[in-house]
Parts: C-alpha cells; structure tokens; sequence
C-alpha cells in the first residue's frame, strides 16, 4: 500500500508524494487560510491516474486506490468540475472515494461531491476512523485486484459497505 497526501489549507500543496506506508512519515498538518478543495481534489486525481500509469507500464497489478478527503471547512473554490471527476471516476471505478468531516465542515457540499454519505468524524476521533481504514485495507489486500470488496463491520460508515 502506498500513501500520498495533498494539502488545501490556504495553498494546494503534494505534502508527501506516493510512498509505502513502511516509508510513510506522517507530517504535522495545521488548518488555515482558504480551502481550495476542488484545487486539491482534482491534484489528488491526476496524482492517482499518473501513478496508476507508472503501474501499467511496469506491468504491475493494483487494487482500485482510495481518495479521502478530510476537512474542517467548505470549498472556497470552483468546485463543480472535481465533483464531476470525482463521480466519473467512481462510475468507471478508476477510484473509491470517500469524504470526512469534522467540526465546521460543509456537509451539504461534501454530498454533492461524493458518492457515498460523507461521515461527520464525532469530535477529533481520527484513530477510530484510520482503524476502521486500516481494517478495510486488510480485506481489500487479501482479495483480487478488481473484485468488489464488502468493507461492512460494526464502525462502517453508511453508504461505505463495499468498495
């Protein structure tokens, strides 16, 4: 599994570009400024085709990659054009994407925007939601790369049952 993180607080910015997760050294993220979300979906995208890309023409088997998009606020950009990406690539499962927020995020945008019901993280529990990410990854690695995957257990989100 490799991870990669785009930031959009203020500034779209690749924080860290795809890496393994043995090599994955979380930063330390600080919210402020804008929101260009629809800036930062539409990276995080063309940062999941490019690297879909390098697969193929190593000859390399992947699992549909995931976009979360995590945020405490709403877009301050044009965001209509990264929704109809975002359910382009859902529809021909170029992608899975799932939307979190917590305290002061828009939800009324994040469901357009998203195919599936955004959560609403209860306070600042990250732990419970990367243990619920952790525990999905776990079966989608132990399936084969283009089979769907039920993720459902007791934490699954509404609307996140399979991928």
């Amino acid at each position: 599994m490799e991870v990669a993180i785009v930031t959009f607080g203020g500034h779209v910015q690749t924080v860290c570009d795809f890496t393994t997760v043995e090599q994955f050294s979380p930063p330390s993220l600080i919210a402020s400024g804008d929101t260009p979300m629809g800036t930062a979906i539409e990276r995080a995208i063309d940062m999941v085709q490019d690297r879909k890309q390098v697969y193929r023409a190593n000859g390399i088997l992947y699992y549909r990659p995931w976009i979360f998009l995590i945020t405490d606020g709403g877009p301050t950009d044009s965001w209509k054009s990264a929704a109809a990406r975002v359910t382009q690539g859902e529809a021909s499962k170029a992608f899975s994407f799932f939307a979190v927020g917590v305290d002061g995020a828009n939800f009324e945008t994040l469901s357009q925007i998203s195919k599936r019901e955004p959560l609403k993280l209860k306070g600042l529990r990250f732990r419970d939601l990367f243990l619920w990410l952790s525990d999905s990854q776990q079966k989608v690695s132990r399936s084969t790369p283009g089979e769907e995957v039920p993720l459902a257990n007791p934490a699954t989100p509404a609307g996140w049952a399979s991928v």
